[in-house]
């Protein structure tokens, strides 16, 4: 393992954030969780008895611009690591929710909230002394269509299309970064496209000037994580066994957690720009390579102009 170190990782409540959490105190390092509640945090990290004095919860709502600016100015002035978990799925929605700021939730939360926390973090990680810097931002195997989860067309598969939602300013009636209806399932995917473009353009645009390592992640699919809580009753017990007993693609909560663990803390994810994944079938002991993304998350066109778009929507 790596140098200790300090990181912020959003989401830790429950799921892969709470057992990356886990994985990282228990290596030394001190973890900095931001959640809408921290008191929720605090209590899930009691109930793993980790240790107190290596944790500071802070309270940030992604989802909220606002929140995610007032939670940075109680920050530390340097930070090690910063860790883009946290993440909202609603696939049951018939009407778009809105943040505060009118956006889309899924956009609003999973992208939009998590760009403007690394925009104001980049000059603290900047700072720090650590000999390994890092953003880890998780990606996900359905907004990858060089994979065969990515390819898969319900509700649609992840495009942002023209970027005219994006363009437009986001605000209703439009809820979708191409500008078209609806799509629940769709819009959490689009974010998620987001995320691993964002991860892509800051390797481009900041890793040889800061020496800072960005990279994504897939786990593997957590099929029971509490980010499916939002969807429908049947699925949270069909989807599982079919992933144990069908496509062996199954991850457990914890070893998804240690998994996000060595690409934030282990010198052999020190690489920048790199998508992480070991697969979509698990095999004992799969070693970690780098995954192939689709041209929509690698287009630097694309890319350039969704980081364009992404600072103007969050004020920047």
């Amino acid at each position: 393992m790596g140098t200790t170190g300090t990181v912020l990782i959003t989401g830790t409540t429950s799921g892969v954030g709470l057992n990356a959490t886990r994985a990282l105190v228990n290596q030394g390092w001190t973890v900095i969780t931001a959640n809408r509640s921290p008191q929720r945090a605090a209590a899930a990290a009691d109930a793993l008895d980790l240790p107190k004095q290596r944790l500071t919860h802070v309270l940030m709502d992604l989802g909220d611009l606002d929140s995610v600016r007032n939670a940075v100015a109680e920050l530390p002035a340097s930070l090690d690591a910063l860790l883009c978990n946290a993440a909202v799925y609603k696939p049951k929605l018939k009407q778009p929710e809105r943040s505060p700021q009118g956006y889309e939730i899924s956009m609003a939360t999973n992208h939009l909230g998590h760009f403007l926390l690394i925009q104001l973090l980049m000059d603290r990680i900047k700072v720090s002394s650590h000999p390994s810097r890092r953003v880890v931002i998780l990606g996900t195997v359905t907004a990858n269509s060089k994979e065969l989860g990515g390819k898969i067309p319900i509700p649609a598969p992840a495009d942002l299309g023209d970027l005219s939602g994006f363009e437009a300013g986001f605000q209703d009636p439009i809820s979708m970064a191409s500008g078209k209806g609806f799509k629940p399932g769709k819009a959490y995917k689009d974010s998620k496209l987001c995320n691993m473009i964002t991860t892509q353009e800051l390797h481009r645009r900041l890793h040889t000037e800061t020496g800072i390592s960005f990279t994504s992640l897939y786990p593997g699919c957590v099929a029971d994580t509490p980010l499916f809580r939002n969807t429908p009753k049947a699925f949270q017990t069909i989807f599982p066994w079919f992933q144990k007993n069908i496509t062996g693609g199954y991850v457990s909560q914890a070893l998804a957690g240690e998994r996000v663990a060595q690409v934030v803390a282990d010198p052999d994810f020190a690489e920048s720009g790199v998508h992480w994944s070991w697969g979509n079938r698990q095999t004992k002991d799969g070693l970690q390579f780098s995954q192939e993304l689709s041209e929509k998350a690698t287009d630097p066109e694309t890319a350039q102009r969704v980081w364009d778009l992404s600072l103007r929507l969050v004020g920047l």
